[in-house]
């Protein structure tokens, strides 16, 4: 997966050395680094100056999502956990605030929690 930075495109790059695929995906603009979500299909990036994480799926080769959250976004790995009310968590911080956005992860046993912000600490 590499991202485009200020472009908002993110090229899945295939390591087939003899069958060299990409394919290119639209997300959110000003894409930075991010991490993966704890089944390691989803790779959740932050689009910091546009205030979004863009939730990339490994599997399908598309955008699962792009989720709005507050304030720049920190642009880095973030953490995985499993909320007692939500499931499965994916979290980042905020540059220049105190905030913390809980993002779900999980489409299937927890559909109605799957990127979206469930809870902002």
């Amino acid at each position: 997966i590499v991202n485009v930075k200020e472009t908002g495109k993110t090229l899945m790059v295939y390591a087939d050395i003899n069958s060299l695929k990409i394919t290119e995906l639209g997300s959110a603009r000003f894409l930075h680094d991010g991490g993966w979500d704890s089944s390691k299909r989803y790779f959740m990036v932050a689009a910091n100056n546009s205030n979004r994480i863009g939730v990339i799926d490994s599997k399908e080769d598309k955008v699962a999502a792009v989720v709005e959250v507050g304030k720049t976004p920190h642009p880095g790995r973030g953490a995985n956990f499993v909320h007692p009310k939500f499931g499965p968590v994916w979290a980042t911080g905020h540059l220049g605030d105190e905030t913390i956005s809980l993002i779900g992860t999980d489409p299937v046993k927890h559909k109605a929690q799957a990127f979206k912000v469930v809870q902002t600490l």
